[in-house]
């Protein structure tokens, strides 16, 4: 295997505004117009606000992991990085493929979502009948918004971070003025009987909690692709951690404070009647059309976040694999003009662009199935932290979290039991179709990986990340 980015590397350009718009406008994509109404039903008010909060906290214990380990080795790939030095070659696969599934599935979600935020704009849009999948008919005109949508994304990440980190700052901010002015609203003018039930008692608080804890991994993931992009941010290295702790707990108060101005301003009638809760909140709070729609264009701003930060992620992820011998050499290639990842990039764009020809129930396989593969690398994360605190505690570290054995610990529980949300015999397990897609997904991968196994041996992946660990040379901020 040769290396296809020998005096072409990926180069440092991000500063800490565009870190914190990159991980802030990731976690916070379209879900929360779509899904929180159903979060509120399933779990009741309090109990929705207290699945992100309990989940929050297991994220917060994850993500202060990421946050020591991205600053002692600030190299792209992040969570492939870590477990390789911590777990070895093979681990370090599972978990970084597992990663990008996440990352894809968040993609393919978005190509999913605009064309059904385009229908709440423009009812009856939709023409040229295809076929029905799982009850949902599929036409031409929804498949169109959500390919075209995927390729400007692709060619937006394609020609360069400058460019994506531009998008991601503007974006972020008009989704930020425009959450501000509904939860200011809705505390002034909302009711606390609309918050009634608290908790949903008839399907039992615990069960309503878990199936809203279930959707909680997926709707954090975002703030990974920070060690992902690593390599690209100009930052000193314990400025990457803070900037990540930072943007998951802006990322927790955003989503509770969302669910709790919902409840202010809708009863549970009006969210039974609701497609998107949210949207009709915001105009229930100013008593105009325009103040939904508004809502509606904050939603499709959360969609650009997060289509564009996880194609920087899936594909730095990917170049990171390519780049050890873990995955075909073509995939580990740079622009050289542009300084990206283009195959990765244009193999998310084609998974990206697939997913709409499967109509509006792919949101839901991709949220369950790209979830499992983030809790998957979450918990390889937490035992790779962990591993390093007690094999190298000589290791520079600088954002250090004080008693990080213990962080460290609690997180390989909390994992490990979001992990069991998945798995059969829990209320919230995958349905056999999720589990086609993550085992599928899974399947492929192991192809791919035994293949560049044995063309390149496993002596090249240690080359490789061995010298970039010791490359003193590429990371003069240490």
């Amino acid at each position: 295997m040769t290396d296809s980015t020998t005096g072409n590397k990926l180069i440092r350009v991000l500063a800490s505004k565009d870190v914190l718009a990159l991980a802030f406008g990731a976690m916070i994509g379209w879900g929360w117009i779509v899904l929180t109404g159903s979060w509120i039903q399933s779990a009741g008010s309090v109990g929705a606000i207290t699945a992100f909060l309990v989940g929050g906290i297991a994220i917060v214990l994850v993500g202060l992991t990421y946050a020591e380990l991205a600053s002692a080795m600030p190299l792209v790939g992040g969570e492939h990085v870590y477990s390789y030095r911590a777990l070895g070659h093979f681990a370090s696969f599972i978990c970084t493929w597992a990663i990008v599934l996440g990352y894809v599935s968040v993609v393919s979600f978005e190509a999913v979502a605009l064309p059904t935020v385009v229908e709440h704009l423009f009812p009856g849009y939709t023409v040229g009948y295809l076929w029905t999948i799982a009850g949902w008919d599929v036409t031409a005109s929804w498949v169109a918004v959500g390919v075209i949508g995927s390729l400007v994304m692709m060619w937006i990440n394609y020609i360069g971070i400058r460019t994506a980190a531009l998008v991601q700052k503007v974006v972020t901010l008009l989704i930020l003025a425009v959450g501000v002015m509904f939860i200011t609203g809705a505390l002034f003018t909302g009711g606390t009987d609309t918050l009634e039930p608290m908790f949903n008692v008839e399907s039992g608080v615990v069960g309503g909690i878990m199936t809203v804890l279930i959707m909680v991994p997926f709707m954090f993931v975002g703030f990974d692709v920070i060690p992902q992009a690593a390599e690209e941010i100009d930052l000193p290295f314990r400025e990457i951690g803070r900037v990540l702790m930072i943007s998951v707990i802006l990322a927790v108060f955003w989503y509770a404070l969302i669910i709790l101005g919902t409840g202010l301003m809708l009863d549970p009638e009006a969210l039974s009647a609701s497609s998107l809760a949210v949207p009709d909140a915001m105009q229930a709070v100013f008593g105009a059309p325009w103040a939904g729609n508004l809502m509606v264009m904050a939603g499709i701003a959360g969609i650009i976040t997060s289509w564009n930060a996880f194609y920087i992620g899936g594909s730095r992820a990917i170049y990171a694999l390519a780049h050890a011998g873990m995955l075909p050499a073509f995939l580990g290639k740079l622009h050289p003009r542009y300084r990206t990842p283009v195959n990765a990039i244009l193999m998310i764009g084609i998974l990206s662009s697939i997913a709409p020809f499967f109509g509006r129930p792919t949101m839901v396989w991709l949220v369950d199935a790209g979830g499992l593969g983030i809790v998957i690398a979450y918990l390889f994360v937490a035992l790779s932290f962990l591993v390093l605190r007690y094999r190298e505690p000589e290791l520079e570290r600088p954002f250090s979290i004080p008693q990080g054995k213990l962080v460290g610990s609690a997180a390989v529980l909390l994992s490990l039991g979001m992990v069991t949300l998945y798995l059969p015999g829990s209320p919230s397990a995958l349905l056999p179709v999720e589990w086609v897609v993550f085992g599928g997904w899974m399947i492929i991968g192991l192809a791919m990986y035994l293949w560049s196994r044995a063309r390149y041996g496993v002596d090249y992946a240690e080359t490789a990340i061995n010298r970039e660990l010791s490359g003193e040379e590429h990371y003069p901020g240490r």
